[in-house]
């Protein structure tokens, strides 16, 4: 009688114990194919994302040992074999079967090597010039990508302190205040010289902190920016993001419990796909690295507190103009994004009348740029009208479906969501942005963010009332970072072009938001963003038919086929078969759509885990607002309804 073969042994599952502290558990199991017993063992710990990380330790022929690892949701047992483990780190059942396992950290690379190996997945952000600082024996090492914008030939980083050397940063972003924040620095420092000069405008950081500490410069600095702030003396680390969240910033652990941060996710992947998440908006840390928790800086009444103040067409008018007068600053060629729609025509509008008041015989002028399907997208002719009225030069970008539809897995890996809204947005934004860089422009202005101000969306008409209408503004400027600010971002910056957003500048966020709502909601016969077109009626900043133009969507206005097609072209990507597993496949944030399947299926593949899925926040419509499940603009039951009088038009407001 011929002898069957015996089945592999189940393994046991791994038992729970107290969070924090970790279990050894022994096993051996068979490795395929030859079979071989090997002797495993398994280590778990909690992760912050509320799963368990296990490490396995096999060892070797010669005693040694080498780990890979997975992770399981809390209270569930965890069965694992060889198999299991492999699959989980991309390994082939080849070196399986030799019972090797491989880290992400090879054997022989230093820190230093890590670290410039992972940051060179960025380095599309910065690709001037790449910095690094390392302590071994500390364990710490920092590095930036830079994109040279202000203090060109002096501000490469990582800076240190030119007092004692012991106070080191990285910063992506612009400090708008860098001078006054400079001069306060000379004031503290009374008679000293050399008098202290910025080398650029991160580096007044440092400088600002060595004389007065953390909490004022939190206080104190404006701009977009994510940065970390190593002070070797106190051995503390000090990271802090911008309020709205306008620069990236991902923080994540490894097996070692080590902290990793990040402007993008995919440097963080490879070392802490089982356990990262996005630094969030308006919130620091200051401490030793092991205590990291970030908390709160940026905490304004308006957050929990229906304001009550009423509006100031003409400080509201002047605040704008010193926001986008502030972020001009710059040392290389820039351009302004024109969609034809209010917000970016206004930005672009009002830097014209800057540039021309700063130079008034110069005979150049402002670059301005639009993209859209030719001869279909609305945009177009509107931002050629905005470009002849203002006197820019002005460039038509213009793309094929086709060519759209090449950009998506693009989209997905630079944008680093699963957004319908965003991978919709985000493709010809990357398509814009890379002729513009092709140009020798470095920075760009924008509009995005007036409509979260201001209430710009047209599901904003239904709005119960003006309370509701305050809190549903409030939510979508605190979702700024997961949304309209990491599309803008991330597009630009995966071309090294770097975009600035003046209607965020926090100054200008704090007089708007402090607005009553009554001011700010738009009305049966009154259009969203009423207060602000009407700040800029007189003075001849637009034209009449921009000025009151209807809110029309970026994805929508480059051409109303764009997104059709994109919708048609996912769904058939995507079987009944396969989409009718959704719920088994992503039980957390479930795909609704067979155009979000295939956006969540690519990211799923480029950023593997729960952990990573959970950095993203899907747009979920307010459906008790009357908002279709669909984002399109044109979905809204407002969008092709007259809802302004001419006779209303110039009309001051009460």
């Amino acid at each position: 009688m011929e002898k069957t073969k015996p089945s592999p042994p189940r393994p046991q599952p791994i038992g729970m114990g107290p969070p924090g502290q970790p279990r050894w558990k022994q096993l051996q199991v068979l490795c395929f194919p030859d079979r071989t017993a090997k002797d495993i063992y398994f280590e778990y710990r909690p992760c912050r994302n509320g799963s368990i990380h296990i490490s396995i330790v096999m060892t070797s022929k010669a005693g040694a040992y080498k780990t890979c690892s997975a992770a399981f949701r809390e209270h569930e047992p965890a069965y694992f074999d060889v198999a299991d483990c492999g699959h989980t780190n991309g390994l082939s059942n080849e070196a399986l079967s030799n019972g090797t396992f491989e880290e992400c950290r090879k054997s022989t690379e230093s820190l230093r090597e890590l670290a410039f190996r992972q940051s060179g997945k960025q380095r599309h952000r910065g690709p001037d010039h790449t910095g690094l600082l390392v302590d071994e024996a500390e364990g710490f090492v920092m590095v930036q990508e830079r994109l040279a914008v202000l203090g060109v030939r002096t501000g490469n980083q990582p800076f240190t302190s030119t007092d004692d050397g012991t106070v080191h940063l990285v910063a992506n972003g612009e400090i708008y205040n860098f001078r006054q924040m400079a001069a306060m620095v000379r004031e503290a420092d009374g008679v000293r010289e050399p008098p202290y000069e910025p080398r650029s405008d991160c580096d007044v950081l440092v400088a600002f902190y060595e004389r007065f500490g953390p909490e004022r410069l939190l206080k104190t600095v404006r701009g977009m920016f994510a940065f970390v702030l190593y002070d070797r003396k106190a051995r503390t680390l000090l990271v802090a993001r911008d309020p709205v969240g306008i620069v990236p910033l991902y923080a994540g652990w490894d097996r070692a419990g080590s902290l990793w941060l990040a402007s993008e996710l995919k440097c963080l992947v490879e070392q802490c796909a089982d356990d990262v998440m996005v630094f969030p908006p308006g919130q620091a840390f200051c401490g030793r690295w092991e205590n990291f928790k970030p908390t709160p800086y940026f905490n304004p009444r308006w957050i929990a507190e229906v304001p009550s103040a009423a509006v100031d067409l003409a400080e509201l008018r002047d605040r704008l103009e010193a926001a986008v007068e502030s972020h001009l600053q710059c040392d290389v060629p820039m351009g302004a994004l024109l969609s034809g729609g209010l917000d970016s025509s206004l930005i672009a509008s009002i830097a014209t009348r800057i540039l021309r008041k700063r130079s008034p015989h110069s005979s150049d002028r402002l670059k301005t740029y639009s993209i859209g399907l030719p001869g279909v997208g609305p945009d177009l002719d509107y931002a050629r009208l905005v470009a002849d009225f203002i006197g820019s030069d002005h460039t038509e970008v213009h793309f094929s479906p086709d060519e759209g539809l090449d950009y998506i897995r693009q989209a997905v890996y630079h944008s680093e969501t699963y957004d319908v809204t965003t991978i919709r947005c985000i493709v010809p934004v990357m398509l814009l942005a890379r002729h513009i860089r092709s140009e020798g422009i470095k920075m760009v202005l924008s509009g995005e963010g007036a409509d979260e101000l201001f209430g710009g969306y047209l599901y904003f008409h239904r709005a119960p009332n003006d309370p509701e209408f305050h809190r549903e503004t409030v939510r979508r400027v605190l979702g700024l970072h997961l949304s309209d600010c990491l599309r803008a971002n991330k597009g630009c910056a995966a071309w090294g072009l770097e975009l600035r957003v003046p209607f965020l500048d926090t100054d200008f966020l704090q007089h708007v938001m402090a607005i009553r709502p009554e001011d700010r909601a738009p009305r049966e016969t009154i259009p969203e963003k009423y207060i602000l077109r009407q700040a800029f009626a007189g003075g001849d900043y637009l034209p009449p038919e921009v000025l009151w133009r209807q809110k029309e969507q970026f994805s929508d206005g480059v051409g109303y086929s764009w997104i059709d097609t994109v919708c048609q072209w996912a769904a058939g990507r995507v079987s009944e078969a396969k989409f009718s597993t959704a719920n088994q496949r992503f039980p957390f944030n479930t795909p609704s759509t067979k155009e979000a399947y295939y956006y969540r299926e690519v990211f799923e593949e480029l950023f593997p885990g729960e952990s990573c899925a959970r950095t993203v926040q899907r747009w979920v419509p307010r459906t008790d607002w009357g908002c279709p499940e669909d984002p399109s603009g044109r979905k809204q039951h407002v969008h092709h309804e007259k809802l302004v009088d001419k006779s209303m038009k110039g009309k001051v407001m009460e």
